[in-house]
């Protein structure tokens, strides 16, 4: 799937990005790549990462592509199990080797990062774009940040991997980075352990020490979880200022359309390792095209409805990644898998296909029968 042409240039998708989305992001068994050279910022064209494990092989993502620009933002959103964060793993390049004991994973298609294919790159090379062009924000940072080092020592360390500096000079900019966040006291808190940050506090420390060397790329794989409600705005706002600041592409991966609505300029939704919605972040949420996307708009709890109406859930559960079903991976969970006739929804898996400019989803329900369910069934109900 291919993130759309920058709006100002043209407003709509252009005819080859179209082709990339529909042709390279759905198509089951062998990859089938693009050969026109990489023309975005970062282009991910059919990304495959398979698992093999004693029960078969986990297609966590499973022929996944889109584009980024700098300075816009992405958010990835699905359920658990979707995808997402493997998703960002291997666009870091954190897939390359074995991790305690496993098999190395099978991975396979392109990830174009500034010119640079960085799947068959060394990864020597790669190590040295890690962290200066390409930062993450992990999901937990108690367990991302070392317990038995200094946060101000884990940032110089990140600082002085890709600077000649002196600790003095590497030091100071540390005590930059946490004022710009917002830590209080940042001469005295660049001293700190992590433990002896607040969950807010330990989350803006990763976000120092992801921005320390101005990368062009920032991940955030789901910033605010387990942050209360105020810190969660703070975190956002602070993501949104420094983008601003630094100019950098940002991927938001997230389970909360929420902070998605807050952030993103487009919006990918996974299922089952796949790509099953993309569009403007205004499509997606005013005028969704897959029921997928239907039943997470509607788990989004509501205040002002009937107790029962607040929030409605996605029934049932996501499925097994080894034993993805057959056709559209939703149809067990999906209520309107038998609109579409001959029983295809079970059979023939969907293609992502653009059902209007910029807009692309992958099921199999005529676009009349989607917007006439959205708008007499689903839409009154949020």
């Amino acid at each position: 799937m291919t993130k759309p042409v920058d709006g100002a240039a043209t407003g709509t998708a252009t005819d080859a990005a179209v082709s990339d989305l529909t042709s390279s992001g759905t198509a089951p068994g062998e990859p089938v790549l693009s050969k026109e050279p990489p023309t975005a910022f970062l282009e991910v064209r059919d990304l495959r990462v398979h698992f093999p494990t004693q029960d078969g092989l986990v297609k966590s993502v499973d022929g996944l592509s889109f584009t980024l620009e700098k300075g816009k933002t992405l958010g990835i959103v699905g359920e658990s199990g979707s995808g997402k964060s493997v998703t960002s793993l291997g666009i870091m390049g954190l897939h390359t080797v074995g991790q305690y004991g496993r098999q190395r994973p099978h991975l396979s298609g392109e990830i174009w990062l500034n010119g640079q294919e960085l799947l068959s790159a060394d990864p020597d090379s790669v190590r040295k774009l890690r962290g200066r062009e390409i930062s993450m924000i992990f999901q937990d940072p108690l367990s991302a940040l070392h317990p038995f080092f200094t946060v101000g020592h884990q940032i110089v360390e990140a600082y002085r991997v890709h600077h000649t500096v002196d600790k003095k000079t590497a030091r100071k900019r540390a005590v930059e980075l946490l004022d710009r966040v917002g830590i209080p006291e940042p001469g005295k808190r660049v001293d700190s352990y992590p433990h002896e940050f607040s969950g807010g506090m330990r989350q803006r420390a990763m976000i120092a020490m992801a921005l320390v060397n101005n990368p062009e790329l920032l991940i955030a794989d789901e910033p605010t979880t387990a942050l209360d409600v105020t810190v969660q705005a703070q975190i956002l706002d602070l993501i949104r200022d420094l983008q601003k600041e630094f100019g950098s592409a940002v991927i938001i991966i997230t389970h909360d359309l929420g902070v998605v609505a807050e952030l993103s300029d487009d919006i990918l939704v996974m299922y089952g390792g796949r790509c099953v919605e993309y569009g403007a972040a205004e499509q997606v949420f005013y005028e969704p095209q897959h029921p997928y996307t239907w039943g997470l708009l509607g788990s989004m709890p509501r205040i002002d409805r009937d107790r029962a109406d607040r929030l409605i859930p996605v029934k049932g559960s996501p499925p097994s990644l080894i034993n993805v079903p057959d056709g559209c991976a939703f149809n067990p969970r999906c209520p309107y898998a038998d609109v579409p006739k001959g029983g295809i929804t079970r059979t023939t898996r969907p293609e992502l296909s653009e059902v209007r400019p910029g807009h692309l989803s992958a099921c199999h329900m005529a676009q009349e029968d989607r917007e006439r369910i959205w708008n007499e069934e689903i839409a009154p109900k949020l």
